[in-house]
């Protein structure tokens, strides 16, 4: 749901919903498409940084992400997915400083409107441009401890994605069961390690140096592992395939290959 301009990120910028326009008329067509069509919208995404050190910029993410949020009560669809932010310059601590000013107000506007945020834990670094940082603070389960001290809420909570775990070489399934009531919305994509190049490069490089975006299966998580964990928590709520694997970009009828690929490899988990 980014704003209405040219997608120029790799894998985001799309306005799937205008929610800057949404009227009531659109409202209808969109929950008659669905119904049509026999399928839901999990969450409304929008992933920008809201702690972004340019004012101007960061007031207008916050902005959008409140039109979001709005649009997702709208729809009835309950969940709005999204980043903290960060400044890559500073330290996690000082960008802790700047969540407990930027970010209650809008887990408050959230509950008024009895919409779920799901934070994903993507460090966003990937390359230079975001050293040595990142561009979203929630990237560990010592910070997501520190944010849900700082703001209790039973609608802020995360988006998790193991992937993004892995290639820092953290545990990805322990974090479900600490954090169990606050998942909210679950990315299933997988990631493989390129050891041969760590043990050029080392992991002081930056990330995309040493680790590759998969297809599930296709990577170094173990599903198994992970869903059954899911199941041991009770998690309900939706598991979403993110393709980002190169070796599908070719054409749109590889990337349709790849949600077929995918789904068929994660039937042996979901039913």
């Amino acid at each position: 749901c980014w704003p209405v301009s040219r997608a120029n990120r790799r894998y985001a910028g799309v306005t799937h919903i205008d929610v800057a326009s949404l009227d009531e008329e659109e409202v209808n067509r969109i929950k008659s498409k669905l119904k049509e069509k026999n399928v839901s919208i999990s969450g409304l995404g929008y992933y920008p940084n809201p702690l972004d050190p340019d004012k101007e910029k960061s007031e207008f993410y916050i902005g959008h992400i409140k039109k979001v949020i709005d649009a997702a009560a709208r729809l009835e669809i309950g969940i709005m997915n999204t980043f903290i932010g960060a400044d890559p310059a500073k330290h996690d601590d000082d960008n802790f400083e700047k969540f407990r000013e930027i970010w209650p107000p809008i887990i408050r506007y959230a509950e008024e409107r009895n919409v779920k945020i799901g934070i994903e834990n993507c460090p966003m670094f990937f390359t230079k441009d975001e050293w040595p940082s990142g561009n979203n603070l929630a990237h560990s389960p010592a910070l997501w401890r520190k944010m849900f001290g700082t703001i209790p809420s039973k609608n802020f909570g995360l988006n998790y994605d193991p992937s993004h775990l892995i290639w820092q070489m953290m545990d990805y399934v322990k974090p479900i069961y600490e954090f169990r009531d606050r998942i909210f919305h679950v990315h299933i994509k997988d990631a493989r390690i390129l050891w041969e190049r760590i043990n050029d490069v080392g992991i002081l490089t930056t990330p995309l140096q040493y680790h590759t975006p998969k297809l599930p299966g296709l990577g170094d998580i173990n599903w198994g592992k992970f869903f059954s964990a899911l199941y041991e928590v009770g998690f309900n709520g939706s598991a979403c395939i993110e393709v980002e694997d190169k070796s599908f970009e070719g054409s749109l009828e590889t990337r349709k290959i790849s949600l077929l690929q995918s789904r068929n490899y994660l039937r042996q988990f979901i039913t």
